[in-house]
């Protein structure tokens, strides 16, 4: 009995040593079990993700069948320790060691003992359990892998004229699935299959597989309500988004608080107008990318030695007007910041791992970007893929514009349109311009200061009519011009802002009273006291002459013979557009014209002598057209916002291509005008219900041979309306219009519908996306969709607001 009594506490006392080492052996076992679990049903937890390939679950069952013997062996071990254990526990129940030692082994000592006990029984419980589970899910995985086998073979490329892209992605992914972890993250597996699900619902390329489960189809709940958009009154919280640390910023800032007033009043008058029309407020990314250090930000640097200032007035103007309409702003002028604010969105936004070729799983939380050419390329390498998805949502502040045959990447490439700016396959509207120069666009603009009856009188009385400001303030502009300068200096007293740091620019003469580079205000008060603002010829439709017929002066300006374009002059080169200029300013020309504007040929020195001792003579009151005005762009953004939606619109569809000159088509909802000479809409309220602009505002027009639909609507006293052309892309419009074409084709040619003369061979348009009021052929008279416009809006139709 003492004998057993020895051995008992020798056990006990073994037991009690080794208890702490015991635990980290029995947390290690846990570990491991966990670990093994992760691995085990790895496949089964990637499984749940979206996308997921029907045969990945399979591929991993079948490399863990093991899995079940192994949790079975982990499960007996764990009982045998239990076991072992509970032998020690009878052991230490039939002694009286605690009795004798107590002092030196205390109670509580014991006590962990049994709570481990207790441990180790429900791990090894558990282990069964998981044991049993995993064996059914297994047996469950390879009943549906016999099920799935016969499908393997069925996945074949669809041919699909609606995604005419799926065999090319198709044939891309056999490649290169495995260079970005992203496909294999949304079960890319290498199949057939695979891809085919990867691309028709993670992306977008390929027609949905009947047989796959479309949770999509499913009914969602409605939307909740949006945030009504209010408009403002205070423009400081404006300033803060702005930031500082540029000196372009700094002028932006000044602009905006030199305006604060009038925009405050346009505001208040755009309410009443409204009259409390409901408007969503929208979540706007503003992304100036010119700015940002990355594409070189050569503009900043220069704000205070003479430098461009256009693009900074419109940004200013821009953020100013969206920030007055009540809607969400984000400012971003660094590529920093940018990326910062993207991966801030994107921890929301289901990034999936890899390098960016996969498109995002959650919807992007701006409604619309508003950005330039810098900032479009930095925003499509840092949002990959998910660019093209969310492309739609952009808005290109672009000063020159992009016509349809330069956006379009496939056609600029095959007829020689392609350069360094265009092919980004937006719709044309998405790019807005500085001036309305190209319909094709949408025309976006800046605002110059507006006077009130009293300045106006103040300006009136105090013009000095011998008085000249010359439009240049670099002193490039200014060389080679001494034989102009030296006829108006017969007439006028010259002024000239030319900036410089120590010394006088020999390029400007000595008769010329140079200020040097003036402040805003100062410039402002300059020309409110001179008669006449002059161009040399560049630079090219900036803000400033604009200002200078809003403070009274006459703008005289050069005519280009033959027009500047991108065919024969360095600075147009390069931009995506063939548009022809034929002035320093052909807004001022063509728009606001004499008395306020005198075009005049600089070579003959007897026109140019006579237009200024007319202008001398001419009294001009200060004129401001409505368009640029505070209240004029306000009205103009918020009709944009209210009604461009590029993401949902999209076009009827395009005519069947003609076989013979018997082409059937649906009956025209046009008619021929009372006198004849243009078609109409007849289409009904209900059959235009939805569209901007309004269809009661379509014009049809047959352009004479070689003119562009720009020149011809223009020539009729409207504007080319490009949103229009599907209405007229239809073999029975020129019928109506008197042409019966022996022929008709569907080719993709920006300079279609039109028909060929003298065969009369019609011509249809192909690709929407090439829809274009731009371009002109002797061959061609082209079919041209023109509409009205408000007085001093050419943006909007009469009933465009």
């Amino acid at each position: 009995m003492i004998t057993v009594n020895a051995d008992g506490k020798i056990m006990v006392r073994r037991c009690l040593v080794t208890l702490r080492p015991f635990r980290i052996f029995v947390l290690g076992i846990g570990f491991f079990t966990l670990c093994f679990l992760m691995t085990s049903l790895g496949g089964q937890f990637s499984a749940k993700r979206l996308g997921d390939s029907p045969f990945t679950i399979r591929t991993e069952v079948m490399g863990a069948l093991e899995s079940r013997g192994v949790l079975r062996r982990m499960s007996d071990m764990l009982e045998l320790l239990m076991k072992r254990m509970d032998i020690l526990a009878r052991l230490e129940n039939t002694t009286e060691f605690h009795k004798g030692d107590e002092a030196r082994f205390p109670l509580d000592r014991f006590q962990p003992a049994a709570g481990l006990m207790e441990r180790i029984q429900a791990i090894a419980q558990n282990v069964s359990d998981i044991a049993i589970k995993v064996d059914q899910i297994l047996r469950n995985s390879l009943l549906n892998g016999k099920v799935m086998e016969g499908r393997r073979d069925q996945c074949e490329v669809p041919r699909d004229p609606k995604y005419p892209d799926c065999a090319g992605k198709v044939e891309w992914m056999r490649a290169r699935w495995t260079s970005d972890p992203c496909y294999a993250f949304f079960g890319v597996d290498g199949t057939e299959c695979s891809f085919l699900i990867y691309l028709s619902e993670v992306e977008w390329f390929c027609p949905p597989l009947p047989w796959r489960n479309r949770t999509a189809a499913l009914p969602s709940a409605p939307p909740l309500p949006r945030a009504q958009a209010a408009f403002q009154s205070d423009l400081a919280h404006l300033l803060e988004l702005i930031g500082t640390g540029k000196e372009s910023l700094s002028f932006m800032k000044k602009r905006i608080r030199h305006l604060a007033q009038q925009w405050l009043r346009a505001t208040r008058r755009l309410e009443q107008k409204l009259k409390g029309r409901q408007r969503d407020q929208k979540h706007i990314l503003v992304h100036i990318g010119f700015l940002t250090e990355e594409s070189g930000d050569v503009f900043s640097p220069r704000v205070l030695k003479g430098g461009p200032l256009g693009e900074m007035v419109q940004w200013a103007d821009i953020l100013a007007a969206l920030f007055l309409l009540g809607h969400s702003l984000r400012v971003t002028v660094s590529l920093k910041e940018l990326q910062r604010w993207v991966l801030r969105c994107y921890s929301h936004l289901g990034v999936p791992p890899g390098r960016g070729n996969c498109p995002l799983t959650n919807p992007l939380p701006f409604d619309l970007i508003y950005t330039d050419y810098h900032g479009l390329q930095q925003m499509k390498q840092h949002m990959g893929l998910s660019f093209k998805k969310y492309r739609c949502r952009v808005r290109v502040i672009d000063t020159f514009g992009t016509e349809p045959a330069y956006n379009h990447e496939e056609y600029a490439t095959l007829r020689g349109y392609r350069t360094n700016w265009g092919y980004w396959n937006l719709q044309p509207t998405q790019f807005m311009t500085m001036f309305p120069h190209t319909p094709d666009n949408s025309f976006m603009g800046f605002v110059s200061e507006e006077l009130n009856k009293t300045e106006r009188q103040f300006i009136k009385s105090n013009k000095v009519s011998s008085m000249a400001v010359v439009y240049g303030k670099e002193a490039s502009i200014w060389k080679g011009k001494e034989k102009f300068l030296a006829i108006l200096n017969k007439y006028m007293e010259i002024h000239g802002t030319v900036y410089y740091e120590t010394q006088r620019p020999p390029e400007v003469p000595a008769f010329v009273k140079n200020h040097g580079l003036l402040p805003q205000h100062e410039f402002q008060q300059l020309l409110r006291k001179a008669k006449l603002f002059i161009g040399f010829g560049f630079p090219y439709e900036g803000p400033a002459p604009l200002e200078a017929i809003a403070n009274g002066c006459v703008f005289l300006q050069a005519r280009f013979d033959p027009p500047h374009s991108s065919l024969n002059h360095e600075f147009f080169r390069g931009k995506p557009t063939s548009r022809e200029v034929s002035s320093q300013h052909p807004y001022a020309e063509d728009f606001i014209g004499k008395p306020h504007v005198w075009t005049v040929d600089y070579n003959n020195s007897e026109e140019f002598e006579a237009a200024i001792k007319t202008i001398v003579r001419t009294q001009v009151d200060p004129y401001l057209p409505y368009e640029y005005t505070c209240e004029g762009m306000l009205e103009r953004i918020h009709a944009y916002i209210q009604h461009q939606d590029f993401c949902t619109t999209s076009s009827p569809p395009l005519p069947p291509k003609a076989k013979s000159p018997a082409m059937q088509s649906p009956g025209s909802p046009l008619a021929l005008s009372p006198n004849g000479t243009h078609v109409v809409w007849a289409g009904g309220a209900g059959r235009a219900a939805g569209a901007w602009p309004p269809l009661g505002a379509l014009q049809g027009w047959l352009a004479e041979p070689g003119r562009s639909c720009t020149a011809t609507c223009r020539q009729h006293g409207l504007v080319c309306e490009p949103t229009f052309f599907r209405f007229l892309n239809k073999k029975e419009v020129f019928l109506q219009l008197g042409v019966s074409c022996d022929s008709t084709e569907l080719e993709m040619n920006h300079l279609y519908p039109a028909v060929a003369s003298p065969a009369r061979e019609c011509y249809l348009q192909k690709e929407p996306l090439l829809f274009s009021c731009a371009g002109h052929h002797p061959k061609y008279r082209r079919l041209c969709p023109c509409r009205d416009y408000r007085q001093g809006q050419v943006a909007l139709c009469r009933d465009c607001l």
